[in-house]
């Protein structure tokens, strides 16, 4: 079977059945939550600190629902509306744009700490119409010259993507450099016809660290490991019985709450509630 983005382009590809047949099947959903927290393993964000990332591509959510999970905030950026609809549906917890990212991006200079992309790259590797500025070479270099000022500095760039030959991969990775980034590939289970991932891990300015993180190794990959299913079959299971009994996952700690709520502010986000002796106790809702 032909891969998807031969097939169409992305807004018309994840029409609303197969956006909801994407969402629900319970493969896709293992192998989004493997890649998405390998992403932020090789983001190498500070621990236990409150961060905001943006989502490339993030679809009807469910690489943001690992990025909640970790206790990130988030944005979100993606050109199918149907996937961005069942992303409301879902009610996940990170701001959506509808936005096409081969015209690049309008965030503010240094906005985010960090950006993650599972399984989107590749979609820009195909011209939509014969004009020139729909070529591919023109397409990338917008995404990362807006992607690079999207990001402070120092910071990280995570993308996992499907490339089919070597001169994609070159042509990918020479547009970054020239739009300013450092880094390079990151190739994981690089003899595992099935578990290969390729991951371009980026640096604006050091980027926590200017040595590109090795590749894991081995023939079988995370996609075959039993406890890598067990542990998110467990992860799988808590957010159903969430979602029955409509609680969400609270958070308890204060000097938590209080970092994120100053991440808030420097954003620029209004309305952020002052603090008080009563910050940290159980909560439903803390904004």
């Amino acid at each position: 079977m032909s891969r998807p983005e031969l097939q169409a382009p992305p807004e018309i590809y994840y029409g609303d059945t197969e956006a909801k047949k994407y969402t629900n099947n319970t493969r896709v959903q293992q192998i989004q939550a493997d890649m998405t927290y390998r992403a932020l393993e090789l983001l190498n964000l500070p621990p236990d600190e409150p961060a905001f990332l943006l989502d490339i591509g993030c679809g009807s959510g469910l690489s943001g629902e690992i990025l909640d999970e970790e206790g990130y905030i988030w944005a979100g950026v993606d050109i199918a509306p149907s996937m961005l609809e069942i992303a409301l549906e879902r009610e996940v917890e990170g701001d959506l744009f509808l936005q096409d990212i081969g015209q690049g991006f309008g965030f503010r200079p240094g906005s985010f700490d960090g950006a993650i992309s599972i399984s989107v790259l590749q979609w820009l590797l195909n011209a939509e119409t014969s004009h020139p500025t729909s070529s591919p070479p023109h397409r990338l270099m917008r995404f990362f010259t807006t992607l690079h000022s999207a990001l402070r500095n120092p910071s990280r760039a995570v993308l996992q993507f499907y490339p089919t030959s070597d001169d994609q991969i070159q042509l990918i990775t020479s547009i970054a450099q020239k739009a300013g980034f450092g880094g390079g590939l990151v190739v994981d289970y690089p003899n595992s016809k099935k578990a290969r991932k390729v991951y371009l891990c980026l640096f604006v300015g050091g980027g926590g660290g200017a040595q590109v993180p090795k590749g894991l190794e081995g023939e079988e990959g995370m996609d075959e490991d039993e406890d890598e299913k067990v542990k998110f079959e467990k992860r799988r299971q808590r957010e159903l019985r969430r979602e029955k009994s409509g609680k969400r996952k609270e958070v308890k700690g204060r000097d938590w709450i209080l970092k994120k709520k100053e991440l808030y502010r420097r954003r620029g986000k209004e309305d952020v509630p002052r603090d008080s002796k009563y910050t940290g106790r159980k909560r439903k809702t803390i904004f």
